[in-house]
């Protein structure tokens, strides 16, 4: 079954440059940037996007297609049409970059980091495995995640939580780390060597329109919504995710002043989340709105 490729439109922090997220790879291996056709010799695709007079730079990554433009266009006259375009284009089975069959592959090397939950393993590898956040408590919410279906067949494997390039795995007592870790460790990187994607293009859509980058050029939030959102983003999830975490905003009460959050993967059931909850983030999120915020809950803590 061929791939279909949809794009989802996603604002930059630099008001010239759009991101066009993909729902499959476009380039897994290489990121690429070009300045002009000339540099784009390798890539049919921005030779092509550079035969439009607004076309400044186009940026090829694994999950998405990046355009900056000239100031002679806004985005509100060009975005919809240059998605369709590149929609077009990729489901044309097109080569976005080609492959020079003298290059030697990188190889996949996945390492195991210890987080502060102890029943938590976070796995990195070298090259993205998925585009966007999942976590799996069980099997049946794995059934559009291949490589989390197949970590699900170990008995000792409980949870799964997978970000950009690295999966944390959540086990039960019933194995310690060093019985099973290298066993984990080989399953991931010999799935990331077959070439399969992690999860299927129907969810990665799905969850990328609950993404906070979503939420926050949404209309449906109220500003402090959109405040709190920014703030977990640039100043918490970092920090987190280096964990093997996540953290994600689920509410704001403006009559009890309360933040209602999600904590994910290593942060979920972790013995010091509820110190870091009250002592880092809710201080933080005080320090910076001021009476805004009253109390900060994980509903999941």
């Amino acid at each position: 079954m061929e791939k279909e490729y949809t794009i989802t439109i996603i604002p930059t922090n630099n008001p010239n440059i759009m991101k066009f997220e993909t729902n499959h790879f476009v380039s897994p291996h290489k990121n690429y940037e070009f300045k002009n056709i000339d540099e784009a010799k390798e890539s049919p695709l921005a030779q092509q996007l550079f035969h439009l007079p607004f076309i400044k730079t186009v940026y090829v990554a694994s999950n998405f297609i990046g355009i900056e433009k000239y100031d002679i266009v806004g985005w509100e006259d060009i975005k919809d049409s240059l998605a369709q375009q590149l929609v077009e284009y990729l489901n044309a089975g097109q080569a976005v970059v080609a492959q020079d069959p003298n290059e030697v592959p990188q190889a996949i090397t996945v390492y195991a980091e210890n987080t502060p939950n102890p029943a938590v393993m976070k796995y990195v590898a070298n090259k993205l495995i998925v585009p966007a956040l999942f976590e799996f408590k069980n099997i049946d919410e794995a059934k559009d995640a291949p490589l989390a279906k197949k970590l699900f067949m170990l008995p000792f494997v409980k949870e799964v939580f997978m970000d950009q390039n690295y999966v944390s795995i959540t086990k039960y007592d019933v194995a310690e780390w060093e019985e099973i870790s290298s066993e984990l460790r080989e399953l991931i990187r010999t799935f990331m060597m077959s070439g399969a994607e992690a999860v299927g293009a129907a969810s990665v859509q799905k969850e990328k329109a609950k993404a906070p980058s979503t939420l926050l050029h949404g209309s449906d939030l109220d500003d402090t919504s959109k405040q709190i959102i920014d703030i977990l983003e640039e100043h918490v999830k970092p920090a987190v995710a280096s964990d093997g975490g996540n953290i994600m905003f689920e509410s704001y009460d403006a009559q009890t002043k309360k933040v209602h959050v999600v904590l994910q993967g290593a942060c979920s059931g972790c013995p010091s989340s509820t110190f870091t909850l009250k002592n880092g983030i809710e201080n933080m999120l005080k320090n910076m709105m001021g009476d805004k915020i009253q109390e900060v809950v994980a509903i999941n803590g």
